[in-house]
């Protein structure tokens, strides 16, 4: 799949730019690693609606939608093409227990290390 993504491409080019690794630690005292179902990795829970912001997607539902026939999506997220993508549903359960009430997605778009290299190395 990696083959079928441009390399010129802007969600490689972000992608390439962010070392999204500084969310797990970030969110890590939000999870509990044995106790229930495992959920949604932090960093796709982060990086979807980083797309659907980035392409205008007016709706979540609409979103996952276009993650499901996205190729490009699909390689950001770390998805194959034959993974399940989740119900907006389950995003929407998954990112509201991670994130209410908390100032997180500030704490990460605001992050040094973000801002720095995605706006350096995209030349915004």
């Amino acid at each position: 799949m990696d083959d079928m993504v441009p390399q010129n491409h802007m969600l490689r080019l972000i992608d390439k730019a962010i070392n999204w690794n500084f969310i797990y630690d970030l969110v890590e005292e939000k999870s509990c690693p044995d106790n229930g179902r495992p959920s949604m990795d932090p960093v796709m829970l982060i990086k979807i609606p980083f797309i659907q912001y980035l392409y205008g997607i007016k709706s979540m539902r609409q979103t996952m939608k276009e993650i499901e026939v996205n190729v490009a999506y699909r390689w950001f997220l770390g998805l194959d093409m034959l993974d399940p993508i989740p119900h907006f549903s389950t995003f929407g359960k998954n990112y509201t227990r991670r994130f209410k009430d908390t100032d997180l997605f500030e704490q990460i778009f605001s992050n040094r290390q973000f801002q720095e290299t995605y706006l350096k190395r995209l030349n915004f």
